[in-house]
């Protein structure tokens, strides 16, 4: 069986194992839930919208059916190649943490919704949507570990670029890059976070301080990763998050075995953000130009940064001098 077919034959498993979690629990607790059911909590965590049994059960199976058709089509149509590995961990991880997110919401309305008498009576969510969105992660990370394993055709880069450097010159790179709707978007939820604290504060429903500190946390990971600084020296590669700096990510010179410059783009390696696995990752906060390194241990790291060509230059110079050099490897 070819890689696509064992690919593409994992994928369509997962797709009826979780649609078979979605409707079957369902209909076995049908007889205990209220129809309609409730589907919307608001900030007091009472309930404030519904949805009939059959016409919820379907939206979901629905939204299920689009998310994996999104995350396969490209696979099915030729237009993402199942052997790069960034494309492989890609798919598995909007295939893997999609449908354990939906999984975690579903059990999370039909808990609540469990033997309440009327839909306006259904229980508060609790910390029912943090643990819905700690299985998105989760989810996430496992579907892209499962399809990690197999081939990693790497595009043809041509001649390897270097810098000319004497032997006793020092150089370094540095560049930066930043996404601005990442931070309106992380200040929102910060604001947010914060206006549901103080609703709780003031005597709100207990259940405001689980939303508050959710949207807290994804603000300020947000707004921590919405920016990066790169730089490059004889000691290796840094990348720096936020405003900060902070936290720092170093791969040694040592571990780099060539470097260039690639455009790469979201709908490439699935999405914004930093993609995949340590050992093959993607900083990705704007498409287009890419800097990307090629491990000695056979993995790859590609940020994107402008300057990418420049600062490829000067990591394969400095390779090449650690090469032969008093430790070379």
């Amino acid at each position: 069986m070819s890689l696509r077919a064992r690919f593409l034959s994992a994928a369509v498993g997962w797709f009826a194992l979780v649609t078979v979690a979605l409707t079957v629990p369902a209909l076995t607790l049908s007889e205990r839930l209220p129809d309609p059911l409730a589907t919307h909590w608001g900030v007091s965590g009472a309930p404030d919208r519904s949805m009939s049994f059959d016409a919820l059960l379907w939206f979901q199976v629905g939204v299920w059916a689009v998310l994996a058709g999104a995350a396969v089509m490209p696979c099915l149509v030729g237009r993402l190649s199942l052997r790069r590995r960034t494309a492989r961990m890609s798919t598995g991880a909007l295939l893997g943490g999609g449908g354990l997110f939906l999984l975690g919401i579903e059990a999370v309305t039909l808990t609540a919704n469990l033997d309440a008498p009327a839909w306006w009576r259904a229980s508060p969510l609790g910390w029912g949507v943090p643990v819905a969105v700690l299985g998105l992660l989760a989810g996430g990370w496992l579907g892209a570990l499962a399809a990690r394993p197999g081939p990693d055709d790497v595009p043809e880069t041509g001649a390897v670029r270097r810098l000319s450097l004497g032997a006793d010159q020092r150089a370094v790179w540095v560049s930066s890059v930043h996404n601005v709707a990442f931070v309106v978007f992380a200040g929102s939820l910060l604001a947010a976070g914060a206006g549901c604290a103080v609703f709780a504060l003031i005597g709100g429903e207990g259940v405001l301080w689980g939303v508050a500190g959710t949207l807290i946390l994804v603000g300020l990971l947000g707004l921590v990763f919405s920016s990066a600084r790169v730089q490059v020296t004889e000691e290796g590669v840094v990348i720096f998050y936020g405003p900060l700096r902070l936290p720092r990510w170093r791969v040694p010179i040592r571990r780099v075995e060539r470097a260039w410059s690639e455009k790469l783009f979201p709908s490439a390696v699935g999405g914004w953000g930093i993609r995949g696995l340590p050992g093959s990752a993607t900083v990705m906060l704007r498409g287009g130009e890419c800097l990307v390194l090629s491990y000695v241990s056979g993995g790859r790291l590609a940020i994107s940064i402008d300057d990418a060509e420049n600062g490829a230059a000067l990591v394969n110079t400095l390779v090449a001098r650690e090469s032969t050099g008093p430790g070379a490897r």
